[in-house]
């Protein structure tokens, strides 16, 4: 799992969704904002529409969290941003690809 600070607080992620570019896999949707440098931040999301068990949410949010520790450090400086689960996927390798695909979309 990430450290706290390279997570995103709530008021930053209502502003990602404000103003932000998106891109999209199979089951994640990426949504982000690069500000001149700084520190990246980076969160997941799962709505109740991928599971209505808390438990399930948790777990599919620290898979993903698994598998971003792979490429956090890849991510350009002052990025912001935020996966979306679109549908239960809990297959960290799947999850990995998806990340790197979604990576190459932005560099």
């Amino acid at each position: 799992m990430l450290s706290k600070k390279n997570r995103l607080d709530k008021k930053t992620v209502k502003k990602i969704f404000k103003e932000s570019k998106f891109v999209g896999s199979p089951d994640l949707i990426l949504k982000f904002v690069v500000i001149g440098g700084g520190k990246k931040q980076i969160s997941f999301i799962v709505p109740k529409t991928v599971s209505k068990k808390a438990v399930i949410r948790n777990l599919l949010r620290r898979r993903g969290y698994i598998a971003l520790k792979k490429y956090f450090n890849r991510f350009p400086a002052g990025f912001l941003g935020v996966f979306i689960f679109k549908k239960h996927q809990d297959n960290v390798l799947i999850l990995e690809n998806e990340i790197k695909n979604m990576l190459n979309k932005i560099n």
